[in-house]
């Protein structure tokens, strides 16, 4: 079993409309009998092709009509709920954003952002700082194909008081490294009550790679995700969650490169760390997160110097695993059954009142937002790979807001909140739109009818 990613030129929608099933019917994207589709990103869009680059778990034992619920599955939400405002807040992995690119750096702005809203919805990349995780009390920490799926219709999330997160790492050929993990582990359990039913040893290790796309796109290849699977067989029952701490293949050159870079190459680990992610998410309906372990004395021993703040949690860090055993401790459970989705205090896509993410992105949740008539707050400040012009899309009239900075994104979630068209605190302030409309009406329209006696 391999995951790999693709790279797929599709051609266009007209007018960009009715993307979804544009997508799902797709003949490039379509699942075939033994690959399932798992991840997506649209890196580049014009009036002609979408580069795509989708992420596929390719198995031979999958059959056609075998694979769950497809990638582009969508249910459109017939109600938006008002009681709460609940904000998504993204920022893509593995592309490179200057804001939430690196290690947890996305914080402070979710910290602010969740102020406006009560409950905040984030992946993991936006919070993840090795030993730290600052997240906000009020955020719900969710696996990216699950908020996907959350605003594709398709998914709930059932928010949870503690979770039993299973732990599975690599068995390293590095005794101590693997031992400093069990510390960490230990740690949390001491610190903070973390319920961990087991450590389990991968051996043979999980096998992944980190690479990149045509884009620029982080992304890798990861086999022996069957071995992960049978571990998850024979805990079932056992545990609500599953973190995942094993090595990540990347050249000792790119490493160290990356570190004295000030933050401005790419993170090559979180995209291949993405793709696992999704797939266990996908075919378990669990909350799964990963971190790297130190592949080697030589890694582990760089005199990195002082790096950039951006990157200074990295790099003060021995293990990389704190910040995703708290997110996962309160992770909300992932409700797939139609009639679940029903129950009270489940969150649905029709719970949430708006996305924020950076511009130039679009993925499922961005296409999902677009359809479901979700506000979507694009933030230009968070430069990153992706070039999409988003303006480009059938938006609704007021449904996309391009903000400069997450400072301006803070106004616009308020202005949403309560109840006031944002435009209208800005100058100069457009003439109020008049149209006249000549309606002929036949003459056998124009007589009152009859009242009955």
């Amino acid at each position: 079993m391999k995951l790999t990613e693709k790279e797929i030129l599709v051609p266009a929608s007209p007018g960009h409309r009715d993307l979804i099933a544009h997508l799902r019917n797709a003949d490039e994207l379509s699942a075939k009998a033994g690959a399932i589709p798992v991840r997506f990103a649209m890196s580049r869009l014009d009036d002609v092709h979408y580069q795509c680059e989708l992420g596929v778990l390719e198995d031979k034992d999958v059959g056609d009509g075998e694979a769950p619920r497809g990638l582009f599955d969508f249910i459109p939400r017939s109600v938006e709920r008002t009681d709460d405002f609940n904000a998504v807040f993204i920022v893509p992995t593995g592309i490179g954003s200057e804001i939430g690119g690196h290690a947890g750096d996305a914080t402070p702005a979710a910290r602010v952002i969740s102020e406006v809203c009560d409950r905040l919805i984030l992946h993991p990349n936006v919070v993840n700082a090795s030993d730290l995780n600052e997240m906000p009390e009020n955020a719900l920490y969710v696996e990216g194909s699950s908020i996907a799926r959350l605003l594709m219709g398709t998914a709930g999330l059932q928010p949870v008081r503690a979770n039993r997160v299973l732990v599975i790492i690599d068995e390293h050929e590095i005794e101590m490294f693997a031992n400093d993990t069990i510390n960490a582990i230990s740690a949390a359990r001491a610190t903070y009550g973390f319920d961990c039913p087991a450590v389990v040893k991968l051996n043979p290790p999980l096998k992944m790679s980190a690479n990149f796309t045509e884009s620029g796109r982080a992304a890798g290849q990861v086999t022996g995700l069957d071995r992960v699977q049978t571990v998850l067989e024979e805990f079932a029952g056992e545990f609500d969650a599953v973190a995942i701490a094993s090595v990540i293949e990347c050249s000792e050159e790119y490493h160290e490169a990356y570190f004295h870079s000030d933050g401005g190459m790419t993170n090559p680990w979180g995209g291949v760390e993405a793709m696992l992610t999704h797939a266990l998410s996908v075919l378990y309906d669990v909350p799964t997160a990963h971190s790297p372990m130190l592949e080697n004395f030589t890694v582990a021993n760089f005199d990195l110097g002082r790096v950039g703040p951006r990157l200074a949690a990295e790099a003060a860090s021995l293990t990389f695993l704190q910040c995703m055993l708290k997110g996962l401790q309160r992770s909300p459970r992932i409700i797939t059954d139609v009639d679940a989705m029903r129950e009270p205090g489940i969150l649905t896509a029709a719970d949430v009142s708006c996305l924020v993410m950076p511009d130039k992105c679009i993925g499922l949740p961005t296409l999902a937002a677009l359809e479901q008539g979700i506000p979507v707050i694009a933030v230009r400040e968070n430069e990153n790979l992706m070039q999409n012009d988003l303006c480009s899309l059938p938006w609704a009239p007021g449904q996309l807001h391009i903000v400069e900075n997450y400072w301006e994104a803070v106004g616009v979630m308020t202005a949403l909140k309560t109840g006031i068209a944002p435009e209208s605190m800005r100058r100069p302030l457009t003439a109020t739109r008049v149209e006249c409309r000549n309606i002929q009406v036949e003459e056998s329209e124009k007589e009152s009818p009859k009242r009955s006696a």
